[in-house]
């Protein structure tokens, strides 16, 4: 069974990490705060945490995503299922650590190399492969060159993704969905209120930063999100 199939047909909800966004917190206390947001997190039931800590050294990385695979395996005793680590660009973090995936960047490694690489491996036959895309082309691309799920957006407004230009909006979203066979997952100023409106465009899942890392009660919050219908 593929890994991507056995949800219940509840969105995949995917919190993607960002410790320097994390309010009244010192610096030196900021990982521990983020550890502390992963376990919480995954208790809550939040499918797949993406770990993007882009100014993280390797040897900082592999910390991290070490230490968050044992709180995750931890919460996993209480949980149906366990939350997924995914680490963002490092493919060598990923494989070394035994993590559930790795998501590309735009300035990533292109994405048949990676599935060349984690296929040949063998082992590791739900290692998942995502891909970040901002445009139609780029979807496509990614889907045709082996990715296994593609993150879209920046559906709607947000400080996080404002490199990446105007928001898309739930159409270009919906035109997405339609040309691609992999589940797409929206990102970009996902709230409780527009979730909706991207399931029923065809998004198989969200993923937001604040949307979970700011939830002042996470488990009431994943519950909500996983009864939205699309």
């Amino acid at each position: 069974m593929s890994p991507l199939s056995d949800l219940g047909g509840k969105p995949i909800l995917c919190y993607v990490t960002d410790r320097r966004l994390l309010g009244g917190v010192a610096a030196g206390d900021a990982r521990d705060r983020l550890l502390y947001k992963i376990k919480a997190a995954s208790l809550a039931g939040v499918d797949w945490i993406q770990i993007r800590e882009k100014d993280l050294s390797g040897r900082e990385c592999v910390l991290l995503a070490r230490e968050a695979l044992r709180r995750t395996e931890q919460s996993s005793n209480s949980s149906a299922t366990r939350t997924r680590i995914l680490v963002n660009d490092r493919l060598d973090v990923a494989l070394a650590e035994g993590t559930g995936g790795v998501h590309l960047g735009e300035n990533s490694l292109p994405v048949q190399e990676v599935r060349r690489c984690v296929d040949s491996r063998g082992e590791r036959k739900d290692f998942l492969v995502g891909v970040s895309c901002h445009s139609l082309a780029a979807a496509k691309s990614a889907a045709s060159g082996g990715a296994d799920y593609i993150f879209f957006g920046p559906v709607f407004a947000t400080p996080s993704k404002a490199a990446f230009g105007a928001p898309q909006g739930i159409e270009r979203l919906k035109e997405v969905c339609r040309a691609v066979s992999i589940p797409v997952i929206a990102i970009g100023g996902i709230t409780l209120s527009n979730g909706a409106a991207c399931l029923s465009a065809g998004a198989s899942g969200l993923a937001a930063i604040r949307l979970f890392q700011d939830a002042p009660d996470i488990p009431s919050s994943v519950q909500a999100l996983k009864n939205l219908r699309a």
